[in-house]
């Protein structure tokens, strides 16, 4: 499908400044079923490009994490291209006023991911990728190179709440990599990855809305992701999943080989 990507980066800055700033760090939190945060701002935020992405592409539907399961599973199920949009993606640092989030919006179709934006609006960077096309941010190519760094000596992003206890234990007992951190928002830390901010990365159990404008930017930086499980990072599905990456192959190898003899 032709998308004016110049046109939806407008669409999703302007809401980001619009309705995401002025409320940063002055929102109340509410708890979802799942324990997961969910305020003011994710609301306004999803309905606002709902209603303006409808008026561009009225046959797309949007897929949003604000939404029921019975409505998102209905969604996915539909053989149409789909918005999977989270408005807020590390809600619990913009409640708290950490300036790590962002806006994730990716286009599916026929179960693939063609289109990724990511919008961090406190550093005004906006990360994108179309299918084939490369990954830019704020229009620069991120391009992945040969670190030529040894895993001992690698920065990693690591979600260790999500981990099962046996390999978070074996990570913290038995650090293989230079360094560790955990900022908090799965779209943005990816990013990140792709544009060599860190350069392995492991979380155990992310939503579709969480990954799926990031992986396409990752893989068109050229960076590598696979699940656990040694499976590529599907977009078809809102089962959970979880994401082991690195921004070259080298390191890619090492590693997944660690993790593999660590689970």
């Amino acid at each position: 499908m032709n998308i004016d990507i110049e046109q939806l980066k407008t669409i999703v800055i302007s809401a980001s400044k619009e309705e995401l700033l002025p409320r940063f760090n002055s929102v109340k939190r509410n708890y979802k079923r799942d324990g997961s945060v969910v305020t003011e701002a994710d609301l306004v935020m999803q309905a606002r490009l709902i209603t303006s992405l409808k008026a561009l592409y009225p046959d797309i539907a949007l897929l949003g994490e604000e939404m029921s399961v019975e409505q998102q599973q209905t969604l996915l199920a539909s053989d149409t291209p789909l918005w999977c949009l989270d408005p807020v993606d590390g809600t619990s640092n913009f409640v708290a006023g950490v300036p790590y989030f962002c806006v994730s919006l990716a286009l599916i179709e026929n179960g693939k991911v063609t289109l990724g934006l990511i919008y961090d609006p406190i550093r005004d960077e906006c990360f994108t990728a179309q299918r084939g096309q490369g990954a830019y941010l704020n229009n620069e190519r991120l391009m992945s190179e040969d670190t030529g760094l040894q895993l001992k000596e690698a920065i990693a992003l690591i979600d260790f709440k999500r981990l099962t206890p046996e390999l978070a234990t074996e990570l913290v007992t038995r650090r293989p990599y230079g360094s560790q951190r955990s900022l908090g928002s799965i779209a943005l830390e990816l990013c990140w990855i792709a544009a060599g901010r860190g350069h392995i990365y492991l979380h155990g159990k992310q939503q579709l809305w969480d990954y799926a404008a990031a992986q396409l930017i990752l893989s068109e930086a050229g960076a590598l992701a696979l699940t656990l499980e040694g499976k590529a990072l599907g977009s078809d599905s809102l089962k959970p999943i979880s994401t082991v990456a690195a921004l070259d192959e080298s390191l890619f190898n090492e590693w997944t080989t660690y993790l593999t003899v660590s689970r």
